[in-house]
């Protein structure tokens, strides 16, 4: 029995080590179903408590969050009466993680990653250190704190590069990409690292690092303003996932294409992507904030597609209901061209969604955003007449977008810019 389970634990570690997570997780899972039929002993239950740790890990890379947390929760108290703490750390990880991702509670997923933290650095464990590091980084970021967020990241790589781990590597490139370059509007660098990202995923040879490449990679196209190359990437990045049931990706990486489409024109695309995307996020109970961004953005893309059968006030209570501050302008600058398609009644109504998308924007930090927010104010204006209010509107744009890096859409803006008499 011991040589079949010592098998089986190889099995798992040469997945994980190839990042093929779901082969890993068949693993566990067939191991644990074992170990939870033997008669009860100090050694099996520290088996039971390392295999259900290891299965609760391989969930939160595959973004399984709840199903993260349901794994370790029948041991946590086993592994505190046995103060196994580097066990104890990653039980930490994964609850803090939880609270990050599906209950979106701040102050409580800090305190978890934050004990996560004290106790891998007490047990001088690496792995602990790295996850809670790296969670720690990316809560951090949610809450428009980059620079604390960056610091966490840029330690979580530091551990990647130190143990060569490629695929390591690629992810944290990504993720420092999104999370804090994307988020705070730093386009010029947010596409540098993702095209490391995207060189050293083919280099792995991974499938994980890959789908998390190209869709990010695809955004940073789409945030440059060169909506070809990032409709192309993006679908390298949706079929990446698609290979590997990596659905929290795949759901971020619909969102990507459903903006890319959206300011391409091809409306009808843009809805299916958005609906994709908020569905995936709603079964898989992860990131209400992408499943709530995405019944926004799918309500934006039907108006636009001439539907008009949009319940504005199920709108309005999704975006009261949002708890993150990196969201906060992008689904009110949503709202605010939702009220200004929708028909000729809600204009000023819209100006004061688009004026607290500023507001947002400005106050936390996220630029690019802020960008695209005046420069819907200036089609405001430009729809009610008012030609030196879009003018000064669209010009803020430009000037935002220009600081951000994002050559694209200063083009584009000056166009419209010129085109205004």
């Amino acid at each position: 029995m011991s040589h079949y389970h010592w098998h089986r634990g190889l099995a798992e570690r040469k997945a994980e080590k190839a990042a093929s997570f779901n082969d890993a997780i068949s693993y566990s899972e067939k191991r644990i179903a074992c170990l939870e039929k033997l008669p009860v002993s100090e050694d099996l239950q520290k088996k039971i408590i390392d295999s259900r740790v290891r299965l609760g890990l391989y969930m939160t890379q595959l973004g399984r969050l709840a199903k993260a947390k349901e794994t370790v929760e029948p041991i946590i108290d086993l592994a505190v009466k046995r103060n196994y703490r580097r066990r104890l750390a990653q039980i930490y990880t994964i609850v803090g993680a939880y609270y990050n991702s599906v209950e979106e509670d701040f102050s409580e997923a800090i305190k978890y990653l934050g004990e996560a933290r004290k106790l891998s650095e007490e047990s001088n464990d690496t792995v602990s250190l790295l996850l809670s590091t790296y969670w720690m980084g990316l809560t951090l970021a949610w809450n428009c704190e980059f620079d604390s967020a960056l610091y966490h990241l840029e330690k979580a790589l530091e551990i990647n590069v130190a143990a060569n781990s490629l695929w390591g590597i690629s992810t944290l490139k990504t993720t420092i990409a999104i999370d804090v370059y994307h988020l705070q509007g730093k386009v010029g660098l947010s596409y540098q690292t993702t095209d490391e990202a995207l060189r050293i995923a083919e280099e792995s040879g991974d499938m994980y690092s890959k789908a998390m490449a190209y869709s990010i990679h695809g955004y940073s196209w789409y945030r440059k303003g060169f909506l070809e190359e990032a409709e192309a990437y993006s679908l390298k990045g949706v079929d990446c996932c698609e290979r590997i049931n990596f659905d929290s990706w795949l759901a971020l990486a619909n969102l990507f294409l459903a903006e890319t489409y959206f300011d391409k024109g091809e409306y009808q695309k843009s809805r299916d992507c958005y609906h994709k995307q908020f569905s995936l996020a709603e079964r898989g109970k992860f990131w209400p904030w992408l499943m709530n961004l995405g019944k926004i953005g799918f309500a934006r893309a039907k108006v636009m597609n001439n539907e008009r059968d949009i319940d504005l006030q199920s709108l309005y209570d999704v975006e009261d209901g949002n708890k993150l501050k990196a969201f906060e302008g992008w689904m009110l600058r949503y709202i605010g061209e939702i009220l200004l398609n929708i028909d000729d009644q809600h204009v000023n109504e819209a100006e004061d969604w688009v004026k607290k998308a500023i507001k947002a924007d400005e106050k936390n930090g996220t630029r690019f955003n802020l960008g695209q927010d005046y420069a819907l104010y200036a089609e405001l204006f430009k729809r009610k007449g008012d030609q030196s209010k879009a003018k000064e509107n669209l010009n803020k744009a430009i000037e935002i977008m220009k600081e951000c890096g994002a050559d694209g859409w200063v083009k584009k803006y000056e166009k419209e810019l010129a085109a205004l008499h």
